[in-house]
């Protein structure tokens, strides 16, 4: 029986355009660390030590072990001067782009009624960013974190999606089995692939990522005021 609940972040919990989010964080992170990289430098430092750190399948590191490793390495500055300017830029900074978000009401009322009935939820955002950013985000999406049971990070996570080992180590995490979940995102490829280790999917399409076809791997579909509407249907565990 459906008791679970988990939730993309960026596109399904909260509304955005990621090529806008992507090129006004680029920017402001240049702002941040104008005094030791140029803007192209640090683009392409973060996005190639981005893929080794989504590549990586060695499970003793984290997701934060393995890009920091990758970073450190390819660059002439130290760690101790660094992380404490990303930091305070994850904790601060990386709010000015807020503005390339929104907010949905029908997710938010779909959260809260999900929490009314009785639903363990979930954020299962790819776990790229420090658990900072990513609560800035929920905060951002018009939603609590203490909503959720659990939430996703890179400080936490050894594996990003699309590798299904990064579904399993949230069940593990929560001590749930998968057909008694469901995975609700934008992304055919990174969210609805969850099906493949027997979670249930509900593609959310107003900001879908991929292309819309009738693939095996999606149970569910349609629109914010729709998945509102679904989540009225789900009946009370409590």
């Amino acid at each position: 029986m459906l008791n679970t609940i988990l939730f993309d972040l960026d596109g399904t919990l909260l509304p955005m355009d990621t090529e806008a989010f992507t090129k006004r964080y680029f920017k402001e992170l240049s702002i941040k660390l104008k005094d030791f990289f140029t803007p192209e430098e640090i683009t392409s430092h973060l996005w190639n030590s981005t893929k080794y750190m989504v590549g990586n399948t060695e499970t003793h590191k984290t997701n934060e072990e393995a890009f920091y490793e990758d970073f450190y390495k390819n660059i002439r500055h130290k760690r101790e001067v660094l992380n404490p300017i990303l930091e305070e830029f994850y904790r601060e900074d990386f709010n000015k782009v807020r503005d390339v978000s929104k907010q949905n009401a029908d997710m938010i009322k779909s959260v809260d009624l999900l929490k009314e009935k009785g639903y363990s939820l979930v954020v299962a955002t790819n776990p790229l960013f420090p658990e900072t950013a990513i609560l800035n985000r929920i905060e951002w999406a018009g939603v609590k974190k203490e909503d959720f049971e659990f939430i996703t990070s890179f400080e936490k996570m050894h594996f990003c999606k699309p590798n299904l080992d990064f579904y399993r180590e949230i069940l593990e995490n929560i001590d749930k089995d998968p057909k008694n979940c469901l995975m609700v995102g934008n992304d055919i490829k990174e969210d609805m692939i969850a099906k493949e280790i027997g979670i249930e999917t509900y593609l959310i399409n107003d900001f879908v990522i991929g292309y819309i076809k009738e693939d095996k791997n999606i149970d569910h579909k349609g629109n914010y005021e729709v998945f509102y509407r679904f989540v009225k249907s789900l009946p009370s565990l409590k």
